[in-house]
């Protein structure tokens, strides 16, 4: 597998995450694979998954809220 270049996109942090910096996830919109990262550690790895796969996660998770 090769690597992704994402130094260029632009995260922002779940709408669920915890206002004090704790416990934060950041995505990256409008890519064909969606990047997830830490926000506790952005120069660390992301996990991509297929946006189809993102986007039925996503709302399984609103589903089930």
């Amino acid at each position: 597998m090769r690597a992704v270049d994402l130094s260029s996109v632009t995260w922002r942090k779940s709408s669920r995450s915890n206002q004090d910096g704790g416990e934060c996830l950041e995505v990256a919109d409008g890519l064909p694979l969606v990047p997830v990262r830490d926000s506790k550690n952005p120069t660390g790895p992301a996990l991509l998954f297929a946006a189809t796969a993102w986007s039925a996660f996503i709302d399984k998770v609103k589903k089930n809220a």
